[in-house]
């Protein structure tokens, strides 16, 4: 008897050992003896090759480690079962907030399982939808997108942006509304183009073409904004605005509401501007209003001549200024909302009144003025939660916005300015049930003693038990704040008993300039020690154990996930960097690369490099540490984050980890950063995720 139950027991382990996959091998990648010198520290870089991700080896490489990683994936028994579940959650109608020009109606709208929204039109709220630009008819797999655009003021024609793979380079095109018959005009080598109508044609931003081989990688220099006259070619536009001496410059322009105006605006970073005025009615010559590129300025429009401009100079949370074209020394501008406690993230003009958007301790507030400043009264939101999309126009009595937050899926609202009454819209209909979850804000501590905040949510009636699966996310850079928001791909997490938190770091804005500065440059540190806070947090608290916390961001959030992997891999089983900035040493060197300087410092500046250094995911991988489970996410045609950041970064990685959890790479074909991903491609990338977390922390999805 007692022999057979031996083998009972044997048979049974053999059996669950074999559930379980062997150690990954992965595939080897050559080394090249590249050595770089930074101030006398000699660095090696020997996965250097693997920059040029358009050779014919780069993409054999890409070729294995897929396959490596894949053969991995499809091993996983559930990985099916969680796709179709999220296949069946993704599958609702989703729609953007209208926004009206001319006497016409525009909105984005997604059946469900479009590869990409559908532009629509109708002439009133009670006419049926008419599709104006149907982006999926442009390719069968849906990488073609559909990005910028911008509607003549007097409807008669739309100028719109296409992107291909995922790209950043984008190509205008122009469609009179009324026929649906797109013109001849098109305009090729787009990036980070704004489309400003001014009579019979636009304003717009482009680069000269980049050399052969150079698209997805080369540095983009000589930004400058040209004007296209309907009808005419490409090549005969004039170029409007342009500054040689500078050629790591970024320009977009704006025209104001009634034509008088053009606003320019000159970037050498992604924070801070110069603001140019021109008066297009008397044709003068640009007046430079500001001064250097330490704050932001932004024209909302102008009012009898007074530009109304949305600015954190001498104000780190934002004010409204107003600033009269015949008088524009600063001595002699008005602030109209003075800066208070709360962010200003956002100001628009509707029923010749102020609507401004606050941002109280990471979530949204709306709040209502007159031209003169004075308060008026407050739009109730439904719940803490994020409004995007507000749509208005300074004569229109009706606003449209977006509201939406963890458990509430995004719903439009119509607000009536008479009435001061909001009513639903468009509400969507999902197989969730909000109603079983909640969404709690607690303050941790960080490692200097700051207070961060961190929205938890999960089912009512959790136990603090170690045990939940746990998904932390973060950001942390380029004044970017995390609000509240829905994802239909967190709800897979939430149905099996999942914790999501989301910590508000600094780095970003949710508390203005400050906070962001305490988080950029020389104060990185402070971003990855919130994090490291927040992840000890949820453990110290029994949310979670180090056996069951994931945490993934994408970006500069890739390299946030990078860096304390490096640091504190024994608090994580399982880790996403996305789409990462892992080089810190080489970053700047490619596409928009270069205007990161500002906020991470670079590596030609000795007192930077050592910081860079010091932090770099990609050079501070260790030999003798126990990592996490990781799935680096990249994509082939990632041209603001290059892949070989990620590319070098697993080489690294899978070189120098010993043990036995998975370090894998997973690159997305005919994808870039993130803009334009069609859905099918979105569901199959979330199921590996969650498929990949689960299984490396043990847990068997309800499905």
């Amino acid at each position: 008897m007692k022999r057979i139950n031996i083998l009972v027991f044997l048979i049974v382990l053999i059996g669950f050992t074999q559930c379980k996959q062997s150690p990954v091998k992965y595939p080897e990648t050559k080394k090249v003896d590249q050595v770089d010198e930074y101030f006398g520290t000699s660095v090696e870089d020997p996965y250097r090759w693997l920059e040029d991700d358009r050779s014919a080896e780069t993409e054999q490489w890409v070729k294995a480690q897929n396959k490596v990683t894949f053969d991995y994936l499809e091993q996983i028994p559930f990985r099916e079962k969680i796709k179709n579940r999220l296949t069946e959650l993704w599958d609702y109608e989703t729609m953007d907030a209208p926004f009206k020009k001319g006497d016409k109606y525009f909105f984005y709208k997604n059946d469900g399982l479009q590869n990409q929204a559908v532009l629509y039109m109708q002439e009133s709220l009670e006419d049926e939808p008419q599709v104006l630009i149907d982006p999926n008819k442009f390719s069968e797999d849906g990488t073609i997108a559909l990005g910028g655009i911008s509607i003549s003021d007097d409807a008669k024609y739309i100028a719109y942006q296409l992107s291909e793979g995922g790209s950043d380079w984008n190509d205008i095109y122009v469609r009179d509304i009324e026929t649906g018959e797109d013109l001849n005009d098109q305009i090729s080598w787009i990036k980070f183009s704004n489309i400003a109508w001014y009579k019979d044609g636009f304003f717009y931003s482009r680069y000269d073409a980049p050399k052969e081989g150079e698209k997805l990688s080369g540095v983009n220099k000589y930004h400058k904004i040209c004007y296209h006259k309907l009808g005419t070619p490409s090549e005969t536009d004039k170029v409007i605005f342009e500054n040689k001496e500078f050629p790591l410059r970024n320009y977009s322009a704006d025209v104001s509401s009634d034509e008088k105006y053009l606003f320019i605006y000159e970037t050498e970073s992604t924070s801070g501007n110069n603001l140019y005025v021109k008066n297009l009615h008397e044709n003068d010559d640009f007046v430079k209003l500001t001064t250097g590129f330490n704050y932001d300025y932004h024209v909302l429009d102008h009012v009898d001549d007074n530009l109304i401009v949305v600015t954190n100079f001498n104000a780190p949370k934002y004010k409204l200024v107003k600033i009269n074209v015949n008088s524009l020394d600063v001595g002699n501008w008005i602030d109209i909302l003075s800066e208070k406690k709360d962010v200003l993230s956002g100001c628009y003009l509707a029923d010749g009144k102020i609507i401004a958007s606050y941002i109280q301790d990471a979530h949204a507030k709306l709040e209502v003025y007159n031209l003169k400043g004075d308060y008026l009264h407050d739009i109730g939101l439904p719940a803490l939660g994020a409004v995007y999309g507000i749509n208005s126009d300074i004569d229109d009595k009706e606003v449209f916005y977006s509201f939406r937050s963890f458990t509430f899926p995004p719903t439009i609202y119509r607000y009536d300015m008479d009435e001061k009454i909001a009513k639903t819209y468009f509400e969507p209909e999902i197989d969730f049930d909000p109603s079983v979850y909640e969404t709690k804000q607690v303050f941790y501590t960080s490692k200097d003693g700051i207070k961060i905040p961190m929205f938890i949510v999960h089912k009512k009636g959790l136990k603090l038990n170690g045990k939940n699966p746990t998904l932390l996310y973060a950001y942390g850079g380029f004044n970017t704040s995390l609000l509240p928001s829905f994802s239909v791909a967190r709800l897979i997490w939430l149905e099996n008993n999942g914790v999501f938190a989301m910590a508000n770091i600094r780095g970003g804005g949710e508390y203005g300039e400050n906070w962001h500065k305490a988080g950029m440059r020389l104060n990185k540190q402070n971003v990855f020690d919130d994090f490291i806070a927040a992840s000890e947090y949820l453990i110290d608290n029994n949310y979670t154990s180090s056996k069951k916390l994931a945490i993934r961001g994408g970006s500069n959030g890739g390299l946030l996930i990078g860096a304390v992997i490096n640091q504190r891999p024994d608090l994580y089983a399982v880790a996403f960097p996305e789409v990462g900035v892992m080089d810190m040493l080489r970053y700047h060197k490619f596409t928009i690369g270069w205007a990161w300087a500002e906020e991470y410092g670079s590596s030609e500046d000795s007192v930077h490099f050592e910081n860079l250094y010091n932090y770099s995911p990609l050079h501070n991988i260790s030999s003798n540490k126990d990592y996490p489970a990781v799935m680096v996410i990249t994509a082939d045609h990632d041209d603001r984050v290059v892949p070989a950041h990620s590319f070098k970064y697993i080489a690294t990685l899978q070189e120098k980890y010993k043990g036995e959890n998975p370090v894998l790479i997973r690159i997305q074909t005919k994808a870039g950063h993130g803009a334009g991903k069609p859905t099918n491609v979105r569901i199959e990338e979330t199921a590996d995720k969650w498929a990949f977390a689960f299984y490396n922390m043990d847990v068997k999805p309800i499905y």
